[in-house]
């Protein structure tokens, strides 16, 4: 089982307010720690911005896909 330091409901956020929520959230993790993120649909257009802004930085994990909800584990490096 994983043990989260952080969690991110994104359907709770407005559109514009999201992958800056995100970020944040990830940039205050320490080395080895995981944050869940919680979306409606696949967050896929993130994990590309994270490969753009944080590569070699992040491992990225699918736990749920869908049809309603997607849940992904962000461990920062």
């Amino acid at each position: 089982m994983i043990s989260f330091t952080a969690n991110v409901d994104a359907r709770k956020y407005e559109p514009r307010d999201k992958h800056r929520i995100i970020f944040e959230t990830f940039d205050q993790l320490e080395s080895g720690q995981v944050m869940e993120l919680i979306n409606d649909h696949d967050p896929i257009p993130l994990k590309y911005q994270f490969m753009a802004e944080r590569a070699d930085l992040f491992e990225w994990d699918y736990l749920e896909e869908g049809p309603d909800v997607w849940k992904v584990a962000i461990k920062k490096k």
